[in-house]
């Protein structure tokens, strides 16, 4: 009998895939969708909040190829040329920049036009209420899922101020689109930021020197020597309620794999380490799902 279950466990190839939110953390996703491919499983169907939600659109578009070699050519310079600084109280970067750059590497469709069903989740900051984009543009979907509070604006949408997914559901496994006999497989980067970011402190300091009108709301934003000041708390403690809630939504709806892979080490803007990142992604995947095909 435990043979028969077995045999059949290796003939499962179909997989929901859920990517859940963690900033840089989520360039985890593309080393754990390029080992599920190398393993024989078929992506069908893909849905993702945040970071999650922007790998999985990239797959999703069929793009991840252009996006990974885009990726490797970040380094913090780069990355922070791509932060659009505003002057607003309510926000850091305008995030028009980074979608811009993106769209010359992947152009937008709708997602109701993608080769395979794709969801991304935001918040609506006014109501708390969770939203699900399911069609229109895949770079707007992005663009709400990813609106990390006080770092880039809220996404302004029908009436609705759109932040991102992760407050509500950070690991969208009530929301992928299944299919008889598939694996609902989630990866789960989100971890709560406990670093110092002195580095990235003075680098951001540097660019913006130029700039002198806002250096001071700037250096009220970043942290101190101690890594400590009103946003840095505030983005600590958004981390560990979204590491909770992913838990949680684990627990709600359990998945056939759940790759879970801790990385606080790493923080929200480590994209520089995407080789790092995304090779962590694939050898965690391949424990992972290697020990489940072992599993009587």
């Amino acid at each position: 009998m435990f043979e028969f279950l077995k045999d059949n466990k290796k003939e499962r190839k179909d997989v929901a895939l859920v990517l859940s939110t963690g900033g840089a953390r989520g360039l985890a996703h593309v080393g754990a969708i390029d080992q599920l491919l190398s393993m024989g499983y078929r992506i069908n169907a893909i849905a993702g909040t945040s970071m999650g939600a922007l790998v999985g659109g990239m797959y999703a578009a069929g793009k991840l190829e252009d996006f990974k070699q885009w990726m490797m050519g970040i380094d913090r310079r780069k990355m922070l040329s791509l932060i659009d600084f505003s002057l607003s109280l309510s926000h850091i970067s305008k995030g028009e920049r980074i979608i811009n750059a993106l769209m010359e590497v992947v152009p937008d469709m709708n997602i109701e036009d993608l080769p395979i069903p794709y969801c991304a989740i935001a918040t609506d900051a006014i109501t708390g209420n969770e939203v699900v984009f399911k069609s229109g543009s895949l770079y707007e979907a992005i663009r709400a899922s990813i609106s990390l509070p006080l770092f880039f604006s809220p996404v302004k949408r029908d009436g609705r101020l759109l932040v991102d997914g992760g407050l509500v559901n950070p690991l969208p496994l009530n929301r992928v689109k299944r299919s008889k006999d598939d694996l609902l497989v989630a990866v789960n980067v989100s971890g709560h930021d406990y670093r110092g970011q002195v580095e990235l402190r003075r680098e951001v300091r540097e660019a913006a020197a130029e700039r002198s009108r806002m250096m001071s709301f700037i250096n009220r934003l970043l942290p101190d020597d101690a890594g400590v000041n009103y946003y840095t708390l505030m983005n600590r403690s958004v981390s560990i309620m979204i590491h909770k809630n992913a838990q949680l939504s684990a627990r709600l709806t359990p998945p056939d794999i759940l790759i879970d892979i801790p990385m606080n080490r790493y923080d929200t803007f480590d994209f520089d380490k995407y080789e790092r990142l995304a090779g962590i992604g694939k050898m965690k995947t391949k424990k992972v799902v290697e020990k489940w095909l072992e599993e009587e």
